[in-house]
């Protein structure tokens, strides 16, 4: 749905018209007009014809995750997933169709960039899973730009989504519960210094050093760690707010005792956490072993680093981290 349209089609009814039709979509969370009884047969049947609220996609379904590939209206598809956390709910959502940033751990990554969203493309990924969760009374809590492609090269659309999920009119979702994950676009690590609301900051490390950063992400050539680092001790100086360091490990390649005593000295002192990712893929590259997670993370602990692993969600429906891909939509499957 594209909020403009709905100002224009409302423009020659009474000002509480749009707030009307505001609570309805993002409050009673309807899925056709007709539903929305506070509003005028007629208007309903035009809004219908010109607006149409339903969101096409399909699902596949786990215990504690559920996948959605999302029909665009072009055709495109793109894919979001929702992590369930007993009662609270995490939406993951993805902020452009492809991906151009190569990165050699993620799927999404070995696909061409095909387009920006615009922001309520992104947002409508966060308003079909409200949807599904308003049948077991529950709610989306927490939003999490880490699906396909990279925010920050999208970055108008992704701040106007984040004011439309944060607006009390609308998803009345708390700015401290929406993270924005990047690659590393250092400029745009500086502009989000100043948005003007809390939203948390993540970025998306995997290596302690250019020689083998430059490896897994080719982004490091353009912004090397010192660069990167500059602009992350900018963004900490003007926020005081953590940043969150994603950390894939790899088996062989970016987990050895080394790797993490030079990441250790590469976070020392700075205001953040790590977040330790097991690698999804099922390729030429395997996840780190159970031992050499356990030794990472207690020489990070050893030396003050604050570390957290993430709990694996999605890997039975390729939904986990690292695993989106465009897909042809097909609504029978």
């Amino acid at each position: 749905m594209k909020y403009s349209k709905l100002k224009d089609v409302l423009q020659e009814e009474p000002g509480y018209r749009l707030s009307q039709a505001e609570h309805a979509i993002y409050k009673e969370l309807i899925e056709d007009w007709a539903q929305a009884t506070s509003l005028p047969i007629k208007l309903r049947e035009e809004l219908n014809k010109k607006i149409p609220l339903k969101i096409e996609a399909r699902t596949q379904e786990k215990k504690d995750s559920v996948k959605a590939v999302v029909r665009l209206s072009d055709g495109y598809t793109v894919e979001a997933v929702l992590l369930k956390h007993g009662q609270r709910n995490t939406v993951c959502v993805s902020s452009q169709v492809g991906c151009g940033m190569a990165c050699i751990f993620c799927h999404s990554g070995k696909l061409d960039f095909k387009r920006n969203l615009d922001a309520e493309e992104i947002t409508a990924q966060v308003l079909y899973f409200s949807r599904l969760l308003k049948r077991p009374r529950q709610s989306v809590d927490n939003v999490v730009f880490m699906g396909m492609g990279e925010p920050f090269l999208n970055f108008e659309n992704v701040i106007s989504s984040i004011k439309i999920l944060n607006s009390r009119d609308k998803f009345d979702i708390s700015a401290r519960k929406i993270s924005v994950s990047t690659s590393g676009v250092v400029g745009r690590i500086k502009d989000f210094s100043h948005i003007g609301f809390q939203a948390n900051l993540a970025v998306s490390l995997n290596a302690p050093n250019d020689a083998l950063r430059s490896k897994i992400m080719p982004i490091d050539k353009k912004y090397p760690l010192k660069i990167l680092m500059e602009a992350v001790n900018y963004y900490t100086r003007q926020t005081n707010r953590k940043v969150m360091f994603e950390y894939v490990l790899i088996d062989g390649l970016n987990d050895r005792p080394e790797h993490a005593k030079e990441l250790a000295a590469l976070l020392k002192g700075k205001l953040c956490m790590v977040n330790l990712i097991p690698y999804n893929g099922d390729d030429i590259f395997k996840p780190a072993s159970v031992s050499a997670t356990a030794k990472f993370i207690q020489i990070l602990r050893q030396r003050n680093i604050e570390v957290i692993q993430r709990q694996r969600f999605g890997k039975g429906i390729d939904a986990a981290c690292g695993q989106l891909v465009y897909r042809t939509y097909d609504p029978k499957v």
